[in-house]
């Protein structure tokens, strides 16, 4: 787990080492451990590291093959590299190292394109072919891992994350106007290959690009997740695909403990973050360090769900740390955590992850977490009301858009104005072949798309902020095959991931998985009461703020009644426009 950056020329000049060590220095907390930088010619290559899978200095990067003539740069963690060295070995590679970056590069030689569905795990990674004159960047099949870009006429340039990009200089200032528009009604999701920032794109999940120094670019997706079982599927019964969940699910977890430090879980309590710990627990692991955080509570909304997250540490005898925040943290902690985004988010989840994070890192460098469950499993409260609509996308767009398109046009000022791009955007995606079903048409919306540019995205940028590796089994490209064959009607019944909570009820206690669903809750933030209210009030009404986005009136509005502006997710109206001034001004924009 790292931070990458680079540059290649199109201009017939050499890189600009001097940006790419800009960009990569502003990634030090992503690879507290180590740094590297290599130049030559029309490519320079930037590297943070964070030891994990391998601590000696022969794994360190870039990573640079004069026999293979390659060199590359590599974030994230391949969890069955030692399968694919043996694989390589007998093809007649040979290796000086004992990690997964110098199994990719060598991979890359062998196999080419073709390297990317063999592999298990999250990356993005850049390699230079030095004989071709090439640059072929990748990104994982779930975008766990980002990759964002920044593309002249005289060069591109990438790093694993926006604001260091910005670093290098050469990228305006402006805010995109279509993905303005999916910030303020696709809940803040803005799909790829757009990001907030008009000239900066992030590479999508499960593409690669080939690049020459001529900015000749060929682009392909190598993964999609088709919806629906197999032919030899086509009978399974209930048990079948609950005992299939589990087996994938002790799979995923147990490849994913393959690390040369001490691995953590992040235990909310939930269904998800609990069924890790008892598979873990299962697997032999002992002396299991798990993580919890609550907050104070707000407008009657309890702030912890503690009582769930001690049953779980208390069942499986865990080395559990409980840590509580005050609202005056919150609001000290919230400016370094917009900080460290790499764009607007507007879920509470992100302070409470950054927090909890600053806390796991005290003790571990790697941690288990739950994301994606409910994305492939149908969690959320939206997914029956789809599936029973004779309009699958009116339901949808109805249960979780943030606002409808007149709203939208009353909350900006003109020349921010656009077409309904959200809509749109959502109502193509349905009508894409490979998901027949209502309910599976919104799943594969949320699995590839929502999750990827709002949990996970928040999960990476919230540990890596302290140097924290969190890996997401139920990402594991295996589960979420098997949860796309999967019928909805296994899915939906008792609120939702109903086949993986019967799964679960053979690992942990029924009172977990019986209980209300819950969420990270911050509730200081969705009320906006007393100084949290008074803080969000300057944000959007101080003129030191005021960059011409927000109309005045709709802003006078929705402080009229600040507790009552909700979205139908239940988040804060006023709390999303803070939300993009506070990280506009916290990246110096």
């Amino acid at each position: 787990m790292c931070g990458i950056a680079g540059e290649l020329r199109f201009d017939n000049q050499p890189a600009d080492l001097a940006a790419v060590e800009r960009i990569t220095h502003h990634l030090a907390p992503r690879g507290p451990d180590a740094h590297g930088f290599h130049s030559r010619g029309p490519v320079a290559f930037g590297h943070r590291r964070l030891k994990i899978m391998d601590l000696a200095e022969a794994s360190g990067q870039p990573m640079i093959d004069n026999d293979l003539g390659l060199s590359m740069v590599f974030n994230g963690a391949i969890y069955n590299y030692p399968e694919l060295r043996t694989e390589l070995e007998r093809l007649g590679y040979r290796f000086f190292s004992g990690g997964d970056t110098e199994v990719l590069l060598k991979g890359y030689h062998a196999w080419g394109a073709d390297l990317l569905p063999k592999l298990n795990g999250m990356f993005a990674f850049a390699i230079w072919e030095r004989d071709s004159g090439q640059l072929f960047i990748a990104r994982d099949r779930l975008g766990v891992k980002p990759l964002y870009l920044s593309k002249t006429k005289d060069r591109l340039r990438f790093a694993s994350s926006l604001p260091a990009l910005m670093k290098g200089g050469d990228i305006g200032k402006t805010l995109d106007p279509i993905a303005l528009n999916h910030y303020l009604n696709f809940h803040a999701v803005v799909p790829a290959p757009r990001t907030i920032l008009a000239g900066v794109e992030k590479l999508p999940p499960a593409t690669w690009m080939r690049i020459d120094t001529n900015g000749k670019v060929e682009q392909k997706v190598w993964w999609t997740l088709n919806f629906g079982p197999n032919a030899d599927e086509a009978n399974f019964t209930f048990e079948d695909w609950r005992d299939a969940t589990l087996d994938s699910m002790r799979e995923a977890v147990e490849i994913r403990q393959r690390a040369a430090v001490d691995v953590g879980v992040l235990l909310s309590g939930g269904v998800d973050s609990s069924m890790l710990v008892g598979l873990l627990r299962e697997a032999g692991v002992e002396n299991l360090l798990t993580f919890s955080i609550g907050f104070q509570d707000a407008g009657g909304e309890r702030g912890d769900e503690f009582q769930y997250s001690d049953l779980i540490a208390k069942r499986f005898e865990t080395q559990h740390h409980q840590l509580r925040i005050g609202e005056n943290e919150i609001l000290d902690q919230l400016p370094a955590a917009f900080r460290a985004m790499s764009e607007p988010m507007v879920s509470h989840d992100c302070i409470a992850f950054y927090l909890l994070s600053r806390e796991v890192a005290k003790h571990c460098k790697v941690v288990q977490s739950g994301q994606g469950a409910d994305e492939l499993f149908a969690g959320y409260h939206w997914y029956p009301l789809v599936d029973g609509a004779d309009d699958a996308y009116s339901a949808y767009r109805k249960a979780f858009f943030d606002r409808e398109h007149d709203e939208y046009a009353a909350c900006v000022q003109p020349a921010w104005l656009t077409d309904d791009v959200s809509g749109e955007f959502v109502r193509q995606h349905f009508a894409q072949p490979g998901a027949t079903a209502a309910v599976d048409k919104a799943l594969r919306l949320d699995s590839t798309v929502m999750l990827v540019d709002d949990p996970v995205k928040r999960v990476d940028n919230m540990t890596m902020a302290w140097g924290l590796e969190a890996r997401t089994p139920f990402l594991d490209y295996r589960v979420a095959e098997l949860s796309a064959r999967i019928p909805g009607q296994f899915k939906l019944p008792e609120g939702g991931k109903y086949v993986l909570k019967e799964a679960a009820r053979k690992v942990i206690p029924s009172e977990v998985i019986d209980r209300k669903k819950g969420y990270f809750p911050v509730p200081g933030l969705k009320h906006l009461e007393g100084a949290t209210l008074g803080w969000v009030r300057d944000l959007l009404v101080d003129p030191a703020h005021d960059r011409g986005i927000f109309n005045p009136q709709m802003l006078d509005r929705l402080l009229t009644d600040p507790q009552g502006q909700l979205t139908p997710l239940r988040g804060s109206k006023l709390w999303q426009m803070a939300a993009l001034n506070l990280w506009l001004s916290e990246q110096g924009l």
